[in-house]
């Protein structure tokens, strides 16, 4: 086997691994103060794209997690990233919160319901049977379909939330069309937010709580990747897997010292 090269730049997801339900996962407060003296590149990633990514570092800032916003890449980012390499200038409706509207707004987009360029779905804790019918004959009319990630569900204090996946299926349902997804487990969000930071995926790493999602995409990204147990898969659910992470810790804490 060839040798793996030395980890030059880290790439680590958000919930699950830095934090669990708002509270700071032990452990990751030294992790990003190593990161952050070492002036290794480095990003926090999220699938939910409801925050700008200075809305993500106040919020880690108030649990004690000082993470730049410019250290923040989210799926809000990698959309809009992708749109405007794919169709810059271009139009589009949007159901999403001001994560996503300000990261295509930065990109020179427009946002509209008059024959918009594209439809695109996104996190919002607030989705109207309106919205949903106007996205759903925008996309019938010719626009279309993207949508932010594809996580079905998203987690909170009281027990899961419908998330972007869910509601993309029910567009998909009523227009027979599938959104292209760019979040997590499309490597296109890795690799966006490598060229962000001037990484190579041969020299980094990714960290994850998710199989499905976080280590997927590492691997398919060509990183190495690093699967914590603090999060949503156990180490039961491994061997259920067609694929396997790099490595596997109990926590963030046990990664510190390879900074």
């Amino acid at each position: 086997m060839t040798a793996r090269k030395p980890i030059e730049s880290w790439l680590t997801d958000m919930d699950g691994v830095l934090m669990h339900e708002g509270i700071p996962v032990p452990g990751a407060d030294a992790f990003i103060k190593r990161l952050r003296d070492s002036g290794r590149p480095f990003l926090v990633l999220t699938n939910n794209s409801i925050y700008t990514p200075r809305d993500l570092a106040a919020r880690l800032s108030r649990i004690g997690l000082d993470v730049p916003a410019e250290n923040i890449w989210t799926s809000a980012l990698a959309t809009a990233r992708f749109l405007d390499d794919q169709h810059p200038g271009g139009t589009a409706y949007v159901i999403g919160e001001a994560g996503l509207t300000t990261a295509l707004h930065d990109a020179g987009y427009v946002l509209t319901d008059h024959e918009p360029d594209f439809v695109i779905l996104g996190e919002t804790r607030t989705y109207s049977f309106e919205a949903l019918t106007k996205a759903i004959r925008l996309i019938n009319a010719g626009s279309r379909f993207i949508a932010t990630n594809p996580d079905n569900t998203g987690p909170s204090p009281e027990g899961a939330l419908p998330a972007t996946g869910s509601v993309a299926a029910l567009i998909t349902k009523a227009t027979g069309k599938d959104p292209y997804f760019v979040g997590k487990p499309n490597p296109l969000m890795m690799r966006t937010g490598l060229n962000t930071i001037g990484a190579h995926s041969e020299t980094s790493a990714m960290i994850g709580d998710r199989m499905d999602t976080d280590v997927l995409a590492g691997l398919e990204a060509g990183m190495q990747t690093f699967l914590v147990l603090t999060g949503l898969t156990k180490s039961g659910d491994i061997d259920r897997f067609p694929y396997r992470p790099t490595t596997v810790v109990d926590s963030i804490a046990d990664l510190v010292d390879l900074v």
